[in-house]
């Protein structure tokens, strides 16, 4: 492969990782801001399917940025090989240790703010839970 095939490979997963992004973004924004208006006390099915679909989201959007990810650094270890690498693949190489904030940080953020959004579902003082 040429470097302008691997810098639109790179592009290419970079696109990947910021749309694998958006969704579960959006819900989990979008259901931070139900709570707000009450989800939290809407019956239990109801709160169990918002649970359920973000969870669903959530793996989804992680597997995905996860692959993106992977992509993306086996693009950038063909970069690396590049005999005489323009400014644009130096600056594409020197991205390789920010990739893994995707890997790992990312799906941590994600499954931290899940992890609020199911106490507020499930445990918040507003819902009533066993007689309380």
């Amino acid at each position: 492969m040429t470097e302008i095939d691997l810098i639109s490979l790179w592009v290419k997963a970079r696109a990947h990782i910021i749309v694998s992004q958006a969704a579960p973004t959006f819900l989990l924004t979008a259901t931070v801001g139900f709570l707000a208006l009450g989800l939290g006390t809407a019956d239990l099915a109801v709160r169990i399917a918002a649970a359920g679909i973000l969870l669903a989201s959530g793996i989804f959007g992680a597997l995905a940025q996860i692959a993106a990810a992977n992509e993306g650094l086996a693009v950038i270890a063909d970069l690396r090989s590049v005999p005489t690498p323009s400014s644009l693949t130096r600056c594409i190489v020197s991205m390789a240790a920010w990739v893994n904030v995707v890997r790992y940080v990312t799906p941590v953020i994600f499954v931290i703010v899940y992890v609020a959004v199911l106490i507020s579902l499930f445990f918040s003082a507003n819902v009533p839970i066993m007689g309380r």
